[in-house]
């Protein structure tokens, strides 16, 4: 790669904004982009002054998906040269999922394939209207099969069902209706509802807002059971009791700002 694939910049608010930085092919991912944004959000992960994470793009396009060259190479390999490759996929698109900071995605452009993906791991999603999105590697005689667990929890099965075989195209509006995306602006407006986004976000307990996304990820799928209230509980006696959340109850009472607001 000539060029930095990933950017990464965390401001003075511990805001980390992770940029894809290959604008000439729309941002798509070929193997050394895949592994360099996977360690990226791994060492973010491990950071705990950071206390939410951007992901957007440069250029026109938020993410292409696969960059062409890298599937024509990918074509020759063999069988366990390709199970290598979809276990680095799978590993970026877990880590996205689970890191455990809230997660932005700026969907400034198009995202299709990967970038599909990508999107739908995030915790929160803004789009420009002009945006379009596409599954598209039934066309070309592929599955998204990583993808799909992702996209089943975002939009439901039926939505993937229909995309993933119709590879049809839609656009930020239908993105919103199936729940991909949460809003959609003008593409000047985007950036102050990203800063609006994170403005609410750095108002919460860092702590509580991390110990919120994991229970979620743990019973979400799961029905309301016995086992499933009592973890519930455990978790929110944990969080009651933590120096973060003694200090939240206790400047509500005082009436003053919680210390990670100072």
């Amino acid at each position: 790669m000539s060029a930095e694939a990933v950017l990464l910049n965390v401001d003075k608010q511990g805001v980390a904004t992770v940029t894809l930085n290959r604008a000439d092919l729309h941002n798509a991912l070929d193997d050394e982009a895949i592994s360099l944004l996977a360690a990226t959000l791994e060492t973010l992960a491990e950071d705990n002054s950071v206390r939410a994470v951007v992901l957007t793009g440069n250029g026109i396009s938020f993410s292409a998906g696969h960059d062409p060259d890298w599937l024509r190479r990918l074509s020759q390999f063999s069988a366990s040269d390709l199970n290598r490759y979809a276990q680095q996929h799978a590993r970026l698109l877990h880590t996205l999922d689970t890191l455990p900071q809230p997660t932005v995605a700026r969907v400034q452009g198009s995202a299709f394939g990967l970038g599909v993906a990508l999107v739908a791991c995030c915790d929160i999603a803004i789009g420009a209207s002009e945006a379009l999105f596409s599954l598209s590697d039934v066309r070309f005689g592929q599955i998204p099969a990583l993808a799909i667990p992702y996209l089943v929890r975002a939009i439901g099965e039926r939505p993937t069902r229909r995309y993933c075989i119709s590879a049809e195209r839609f656009n930020a509006g239908k993105a919103k209706r199936l729940g991909l995306i949460h809003q959609v602006l003008e593409n000047d407006e985007l950036d102050a509802a990203v800063q609006h986004m994170l403005a609410q976000l750095l108002l919460n307990g860092p702590a509580a807002m991390r110990a919120a996304k994991h229970l979620v990820g743990e019973v979400g799928q799961q029905d309301i059971t016995p086992q499933v209230i009592q973890r519930c509980i455990e978790h929110s006696l944990a969080v009651r009791m933590s120096d973060e959340g003694r200090e939240g109850i206790q400047a509500l009472i005082e009436m003053r700002k919680p210390s990670w607001l100072e």
